[in-house]
């Protein structure tokens, strides 16, 4: 073989060698939620985002502070921005108007309400949330049975609109797993918030409860309050990026930390960035 054969064939050796090792590398995809990164509602937090090395979206609230997302003119505002700036929506959260929760009649209006809202942005992930008395208690049929079969009811209309609706509640991961199996549709799954399991006294359970939900994680909140990842909290967030990299997680990667300011919210999250990728390794 002579010298100009040998070189590129060295070179497409190492080519193939480069593109199997980024095939195997999961695509980190981070998002913020929009509640903890401006004081008011409106697509200027998408210029906000736009500073934040590393940051690909928005998680935008159906609900916030007075203002919805339920009108056209909104709606179309925020798409604006989001191609302006080149960033992604990847989910809505705040899909309950004031008082409404997902145990009283109106959950299923409010839940196709919010698919609605998902489509209409792209976005294809619904945050559905549900704690304490508001929440469905697993050892009571009486109390997860209606919920069961709303989500049942609702799956069709997320599934045609190419949503999942994931669910965040104040249980145990156990009973996160029980709820999904029992609703039994692709569209319904978890919208894991690990500081959530703890915070709710499920002590120790948040890490572990990764591998146990496995493949019914549609998408996971990162928060800290307002520390940082990487320091003390009431999750070893270095432990649960590797938790989530065991599973092969390849989610959105949604920060709901509290910040300061636009500028310590730029900083934080670059960092917290860092932190998560440093650690993502099975």
């Amino acid at each position: 073989m002579d010298r100009r054969k040998f070189l590129l064939s060295s070179l497409a050796v190492a080519a193939g060698a480069t593109a199997r090792r980024a095939a195997a590398e999961p695509l980190l995809r981070f998002g913020h939620r929009q509640a903890n990164m401006v004081t008011e509602p409106g697509p200027a937090v998408f210029d906000l985002a736009k500073q934040i090395h590393g940051l690909q979206g928005v998680e935008l609230q159906v609900y916030f502070k007075g203002a919805t997302l339920c009108d056209r003119d909104t709606l179309a505002a925020y798409r604006s921005a989001a191609r302006r700036t080149g960033l992604t929506i990847p989910s809505v959260a705040g899909v309950w108007p004031p008082d409404a929760t997902l145990l009283q009649p109106t959950a299923e209006e409010n839940l196709r309400n919010a698919i609605k809202v998902a489509e209409s942005l792209g976005a294809t992930t619904i945050l559905a949330a549900c704690f304490e008395q508001n929440c469905p208690q697993m050892d009571r049929e009486s109390s997860y049975g209606p919920v069961v079969a709303l989500l049942q009811k609702v799956s069709g209309a997320a599934r045609d609109a190419g949503v999942t609706i994931g669910m965040e509640t104040s249980n145990t991961p156990a009973d996160d797993r029980k709820l999904i199996d029992l609703v039994a549709r692709p569209g319904i799954q978890v919208y894991y918030d690990l500081d959530n399991v703890e915070r709710y006294q499920h002590t120790g359970q948040a890490v572990p409860g990764i591998a146990l939900l496995g493949k019914r994680i549609r998408q996971v909140h990162l928060k800290n309050e307002d520390r940082l990842l990487e320091e003390h909290g009431r999750v070893n967030w270095a432990d649960a990026a590797k938790g989530l990299a065991a599973i092969s997680y390849s989610g959105w990667l949604v920060f709901e930390t509290s910040h300061s300011g636009p500028q310590q919210c730029i900083e934080a999250t670059v960092k917290n960035i860092a932190f998560v990728t440093s650690h993502f390794v099975a």
